[in-house]
């Protein structure tokens, strides 16, 4: 299919997208915590597999690409937002209009089951809340079901730092679901 693409065979990047359409959205899903925001992910997703298609050596597994790709473009997606946000506050400190945009958090992951929703609401705040590094290690381990080896190369680092970033992770996201659990006992 690589090499079709890289030919310009369209059909092969039909057959490539709906191959890996399901994996690059839950990913950017998993991140993002947006079904808007994890749709144009996965778009911008396949749009640069097929303008650079020619720069895959093949080196890796395509999924790994195509993961290192998505998780780069949601990371990215985040910088965006918090920039936007940023400009939106700074605007209405010294613009026209008075109000603060707040976006509520858009939760919809199709992996949680109705039941499970208020625990996976309270988890994915919390997964929101990890640096960069420290959410993507996680969400490829615990949501993508990846083992350390996929991860660090997904992430272009060492089996030790995936394992360094997924302890953190966890210690935070314990530390953070604690106080949401005790403050809602009170």
């Amino acid at each position: 299919m690589v090499e079709q693409l890289k030919h310009g065979d369209e059909n092969a990047f039909k057959i490539i997208v709906t191959t890996w359409q399901d994996m690059v959205y839950n990913t950017a899903m998993g991140i993002l915590q947006s079904a808007e925001d994890a749709e144009d992910v996965a778009q911008e997703v396949f749009v640069q597999v097929y303008e650079s298609i020619h720069t895959f050596k093949g080196e890796s597994k395509l999924s790994t690409w195509l993961y290192r790709i998505t998780t780069s473009k949601a990371l990215d997606h985040i910088r965006r937002k918090k920039r936007k946000k940023r400009f939106a506050f700074v605007q209405t400190l010294f613009g026209e209009n008075n109000e603060i945009i707040i976006q509520p958090p858009d939760f919809h992951h199709p992996g949680v089951v109705l039941d499970n929703k208020e625990s996976a609401t309270a988890l994915f705040r919390a997964i929101e809340k990890l640096p960069g590094n420290q959410k993507i290690a996680f969400v490829l381990n615990k949501v993508e079901g990846l083992n350390y080896q996929e991860i660090s190369e997904i992430m272009n680092t060492t089996v030790s730092s995936v394992e360094s970033l997924l302890h953190r992770a966890k210690n935070n996201l314990r530390k953070w679901l604690r106080q949401v659990y005790q403050n809602k006992d009170k």
